[in-house]
């Protein structure tokens, strides 16, 4: 990530995009949020975002947070508090924030569950979080292709692309994380490119080259590069000819938990029958 600071304004599209997204949410809950921090600040995107919504009026203070301190350093406007922080050790008090965002760095982290619980204690009770993190078929078309190629060309094929989370379990990782009120959402994006090494350029741009531990150490040769463009081409071209990139965004929302929040009722403490709640006749299921 450091080395992607300079570059990562020229490909903060994505950036952009959830942050909008978060701000335009923040908008329609009717409620303030004093005290806020922007776990994945990058080079400032929410803050502008933020501020140039109608969401602007509900946070008084926003602190932003980056693992990388170039990041940091490149963040536009003054005047803001900023600190050099790692999802996985917050160095912030317990119930510190009223609101925290992170927006697409999660997936960056070792112990995803475990980075939640650290957000979570850093959040005031009735506190709330708004993260999004990349979807399973984020990518789908390059990690396929890659795979077909280096199998072809080389001896073996290796992760290049890195996991990413199952949508269908999103908002079980809140639950496990001890969040009240779970939601997740799906926004799948296609972006398109004149060339998959246009792509790539753009992943490298934004920091989002594969960091896995258990990576091919060998670098991509120019034959398996040529081989992968051949095989995305011949498999994903559009009609125009350009090819497609899938991002798939999951928007996680979750509360820490307070007292003053709806809760579930017990089973079988119900006073009305399904039947006459919604005015139908009760059928029995046949036994067999």
């Amino acid at each position: 990530m450091e080395r992607a600071a300079a570059s990562f304004p020229a490909a903060d599209f994505l950036k952009a995009r959830a942050a909008e997204d978060v701000a335009w949410r923040l908008s329609a809950i009717l409620r303030r949020f004093p005290r806020a921090v922007d776990l994945s600040a990058r080079s400032g995107v929410f803050s502008q975002k933020l501020w140039e919504s109608a969401a602007a009026a509900q946070v008084d203070e926003l602190v932003e947070a980056d693992l990388s301190p170039a990041m940091l350093g490149r963040a536009e406007g003054g005047g803001r508090l900023r600190v050099v922080a790692d999802e996985e050790r917050l160095p912030f008090a317990a119930q510190s924030f009223d609101l925290a965002v992170s927006l697409l760095s999660l997936h960056w982290t070792n112990d995803l569950v475990g980075a939640l619980v650290q957000i979570r204690r850093a959040l005031k009770p009735d506190g709330l979080l708004i993260a999004t993190i990349f979807g399973g078929a984020t990518l789908t078309e390059l990690r396929q292709s890659l795979l077909q190629a280096e199998a072809e060309v080389s001896d073996g094929a290796g992760p290049r692309v890195s996991p990413f989370a199952d949508a269908l379990d999103a908002a079980g990782l809140l639950q496990r994380a001890g969040f009240a009120l779970p939601v997740s959402d799906v926004d799948r994006i296609t972006v398109r490119y004149d060339h998959p090494l246009k792509l790539m350029a753009d992943l490298r741009a934004m920091g989002e080259a594969s960091a896995l531990a258990d990576r091919p150490r060998r670098p991509l040769s120019r034959r398996v590069l040529a081989r992968m463009s051949d095989i995305y081409a011949e498999r994903f071209r559009l009609e125009d000819g350009r090819i497609p990139a899938t991002f798939e965004l999951i928007t996680l929302t979750g509360w820490a938990p307070h007292a003053s929040q709806p809760k579930a009722l017990m089973p079988g403490s119900a006073k009305m029958r399904v039947a006459d709640a919604l005015g139908v006749p009760e059928q029995l299921l046949a036994r067999g």
